[in-house]
């Protein structure tokens, strides 16, 4: 491992010293990818100097303690050798996790797709409360979100959402998001006071840009046509809506949300290229089952992750056992906990599994 930190160090420096060269500052490409490199080593290579620095310090205070006959002095050298020794041991862990391998994708926007399942119109209004509640999670993170399309009901219920978060390193915290969520509570529409319980679904992709799916115009059909539901004036007045089908794939892409129909042209192709692409992930992972099974993060879209229980006010994820009482304050957005544990569980099989290689 610490051969390895050497050689990033000595990486850092020389990426360090080609930004400050004319001619990378004048190649654009080149030096947003100097950039990007000099931001990925930063935090590994301050970690490591000051593992270094630490491991300097617990050097001279056994020097001291061996030398110094001054009581006063040697107390001093003790504390600061057991403080240097606690360092060590933390930044040696941090090390560990700084130098996993980085999931590619990680520094990505996303799309997230949520699907009302089991339950009917109850599905559909739980579906639109897990949306604001991203919202509000994505709005205190200062990230934006940008609607790309909803299947709204009469009641405020939402069928299907897809929308995409922009922001640096989204996908590294929301992809922990994606399979069955589950709600059980009384209805407004039952009379009996009966808990029922209803599912939605959640996908979280990484934005796709062109140079990662390659679409073949001969495998697109592309509809135009004029929006429906609820709008503005546009709505029913102009072919602003765009419908693509990919014929490989049988998926469908509808988009109405704005007035363009260049721009729901270009929402559309997003989306599209984001699902293709997590198509691919999804048959990668599947073709490294173990390595997948290892990763809190890549788990079945189908697998049930949590539980959301409004008479008991608690939620419950169950990949890590965690069961928290402020389902109000989650729903609301709160969910930076579940997704810190989320994250922590994460790392932990990863080195594991790397402890076991």
């Amino acid at each position: 491992m610490f051969d390895k930190l050497e050689d990033l160090v000595l990486r850092y420096e020389e990426v360090m010293n080609l930004l400050s060269e004319p001619d990378v500052a004048n190649d654009n490409a080149r030096f947003r990818a100097l950039m990007k490199e000099q931001s990925d080593l930063a935090p590994i290579v301050e970690a490591y100097k000051q593992y270094a620095a630490h491991k300097q310090n617990i050097e001279d205070s056994l020097a001291l303690l061996e030398d110094e006959s001054d009581e006063e002095m040697r107390e001093l050298a003790k504390e600061e050798l057991n403080e240097s020794k606690a360092e060590v041991e933390r930044l040696e862990q941090e090390l560990k996790i700084l130098l996993l391998p980085k999931d590619p994708n990680d520094d990505k926007n996303v799309i997230v797709e949520i699907r009302a399942g089991a339950g009917g119109e109850e599905a559909a209004l739980f579906a639109a409360e897990i949306y604001r509640m991203y919202v509000h999670y994505v709005e205190s993170r200062g990230w934006k979100v940008e609607l790309l399309e909803a299947d709204e009901t009469g009641i405020g219920g939402m069928k299907n959402i897809e929308f995409m978060v922009k922001g640096t390193g989204a996908y590294s915290i929301l992809k922990y998001e994606s399979g069955v969520h589950r709600v059980q509570r009384v209805p407004e529409t039952e009379s009996q006071g009966r808990i029922q319980t209803s599912t939605c679904s959640v996908a979280v992709m990484p934005e796709a840009e062109e140079v990662d799916v390659q679409i073949d115009e001969k495998d697109i059909r592309i509809d135009v046509m004029r929006a429906s539901g609820n709008g503005g004036q546009c709505v029913n007045t102009t072919d602003s809506a765009v419908r693509l089908t990919h014929y490989p794939t049988g998926i469908v892409i509808y988009s109405q949300t704005e007035k363009s129909q260049l721009q729901n042209k270009d929402k559309a192709f997003a989306l599209l290229r984001a699902k293709l692409y997590d198509l691919e992930m999804q048959k990668k992972q599947d073709a490294e089952a173990a390595e997948r099974r290892s990763q809190i993060g890549t788990g079945d879209r189908a697998e049930k992750i949590r539980t959301y229980n409004f008479p008991q006010g608690r939620v419950t994820d169950h990949r890590i056992n965690l069961t928290l009482y402020k389902l109000d304050k989650i729903m609301n957005g709160d969910i930076q906990e579940i997704l810190d544990a989320l994250i922590a569980a994460d790392q932990a099989a990863k080195l594991a599994k790397m402890n076991e290689d």
